[in-house]
């Protein structure tokens, strides 16, 4: 069978999958759709949890990074696998224990406060939707190519799955369906790494290959360091960024991802606060698999496609280079007309543009590999981006409906009540991310990594200070996240979106401390941690009752069990 006839049979399989686990795993009640009932065990929260986590960005992105970046790409590897350390380690335990359905809902109990909730409920919405807006696009660009329809129809498609299973099944259809998409993407992932990795290095082990030696004797990186030095490329196996601005990046990443509301929810729904640490030692396992292996298919792919079309007559490129550019992710301009390709760094010369983000999807046709398996990456590709879309869409949906709605505006509003808002949050959200995949602002492709930054400003300093400062009050906490989060977000507008200022005036050279957009979270985390410091040293102490919540969900006495406040 053809590429796209193996692609179709593919995704509609694990598609009728994913649909006929969440008729099978409806939730009945409010608890069963923000928490999934509190019962998943940690094995299957664990494999939940590495599909929600790893996105599109993990599956399609982060190797195309390194790909193209080569040695500054690793912040992205060390920056996005350490937050998961540092939350699995440091926050969801804790969290477990307190007992509540979300984040804001956290905030706004340990902070006693609805103004500190309602702080969180913005932050989260902001930094969801950045994020399941670029899921959407992902989607879109996945069915582009592989089923040839127009990307906006990939879109709509899109919504229509997510928008069943997460609103029919709330936390339990997505719970158990992102078991299985972690499956498929895992599966998708590997399956032509290994080929590749036999096929270049002769080594089945794609993390022991890429260190190796290829067919003809000689390291693959030092290869593609020759191959770089030859087309005037920064050598790959060496950086260009800062150290400063690669420690701040890297650390952006990490606070980010240990505050990201939707990766956090997890840990809520498993029974025990000592599920929530096997869950995370599972999910981190899990997770490893792809993250070790993804700089292996960078460099298989950067390497393939340098030799692939450097120099080559265009009218001798394979079927898959004619069929990226019918999607326009992949471009083509003869500049001298001599009907050879100059992929080369130099801007005025170089007569080939790719986007980055084909590079994974791309990286089995280049190699040549069967029909079956280019097809199964599009499958994973799709199970990446849905299944972060899904959890996504269920913070939008918890956030307006529980910790907006319930908390602060219908407190008397019925468990069945609650639950139709809900869902009539999800599809509303289903909606908006679907509008915005099919026409993206300018910004949402820079803001999806920048979303790190905002989230670490935002979320990062009062989790930690909530479970592990008794004297931290919600004076402190709020003047905290609106100052985090503001001084992040005009950062992110003047040196990057260009909203404030000339542009002329925004470049690298007048960035503070020579530090970068995408790592200035860290700054806006630190200046957090100053204010909610001070503020709270010369305002009253919390009540008696919140200092007595906090001794509660740190003393290991009983941590068998979660405490509902």
């Amino acid at each position: 069978m053809d590429i796209q006839s193996w692609t179709y049979l593919i995704v509609v399989i694990t598609f009728l999958l994913y649909i006929g686990i969440a008729i099978w795993s409806k939730a009945a009640s409010t608890k069963d759709f923000y928490v999934a009932g509190g019962g998943v065990s940690p094995l299957a929260n664990g494999m939940a949890t590495a599909a929600d986590w790893m996105s599109a960005a993990s599956f399609i992105s982060m190797a195309g990074i390194i790909s193209f970046a080569g040695y500054d790409g690793s912040v992205y590897l060390m920056g996005w696998t350490g937050g998961y350390v540092l939350l699995a380690l440091l926050l969801a335990p804790y969290l477990r224990k307190f007992g509540k359905f979300t984040v804001p809902d956290f905030i706004g109990d340990r902070y006693y406060s609805n103004i500190a909730r309602g702080v969180a409920v913005i932050c989260a919405l902001f930094v969801s939707f950045t994020y399941v807006a670029g899921q959407m696009r992902g989607v879109g660009v996945v069915f582009s190519r592989f089923l040839e329809v127009d990307v906006n129809t990939g879109v709509i498609i899109g919504m229509i799955i997510v928008l069943f299973y997460a609103v029919l099944g709330g936390m339990k259809g997505i719970t158990y369906t992102q078991v299985a998409q972690y499956c498929v993407l895992i599966f998708a992932f590997m399956v032509p790494a290994i080929f590749i990795s036999i096929q270049m290095a002769g080594n089945p082990v794609p993390q022991l290959g890429f260190g190796g030696s290829g067919t003809d004797g000689t390291y693959l990186l030092d290869k593609l360091d020759g191959l770089h030095r030859e087309l005037g490329f920064h050598e790959y196996t060496s950086g260009s960024k800062s150290t400063i601005d690669v420690f701040f990046i890297t650390a952006a990443l990490m606070l980010g991802t240990a505050g990201l509301p939707h990766v956090i929810v997890r840990f809520f729904t498993v029974p025990r606060v000592k599920d929530a640490r096997k869950s995370a030692l599972y999910a981190l396992i899990f997770i490893a698999v792809l993250y070790t292996t993804a700089p292996a298919i960078a460099v298989f792919a950067r390497t393939n496609l340098i030799e692939t079309v450097s120099d080559k007559e265009y009218k001798d490129m394979p079927e898959w280079f004619t069929k990226w550019e019918t999607t326009g992710l992949l471009t083509y301009d003869d500049k001298n007309g001599d009907g050879k390709i100059q992929y080369v760094a130099d801007a005025s010369a170089n007569e080939l543009t790719i986007d980055r983000d084909i590079m994974v999807l791309a990286n089995p046709e280049i190699a040549r590999l069967p029909n079956w398996v280019i097809a199964l990456v599009a499958a994973g590709g799709l199970a990446a981006a849905l299944s972060t879309a899904a959890g996504l869409l269920l913070v939008i949906s918890s956030s307006i409906s529980h910790d907006f709605l319930k908390k602060m505006v219908l407190p008397g509003i019925s468990e069945k009540g609650e639950l139709w808002a809900a869902r009539g949050a999800a599809v509303i959200a289903v909606c908006i991310a679907g509008y915005f995949g099919i026409n993206p602002p300018g910004f949402v492709a820079s803001v999806v990594a920048l979303a790190f930054g905002l989230a670490a400003a935002s979320f990062f300093p009062a989790i930690v200070m909530g479970i592990f400062s008794k004297r931290m009050n919600k004076e402190g906490a709020i003047a905290g996240m609106v100052f985090g989060l503001g001084i992040t977000l005009y950062y992110i507008a003047r040196f990057k979106l260009h909203w404030i200022g000339s542009e002329e005036n925004s470049g690298p050279d007048n960035w503070w401390f020579g530090i970068s957009p995408e790592g200035f979270g860290t700054i806006g985390m630190l200046l957090n941690f100053g204010i909610s410091i001070l503020i709270s040293a010369f305002t009253p102490k919390p009540p008696a009752e919140v200092v007595a919540i906090v001794e509660d969900i740190r003393i290991p006495k009983g941590a068998g069990d979660a405490v509902e406040h």
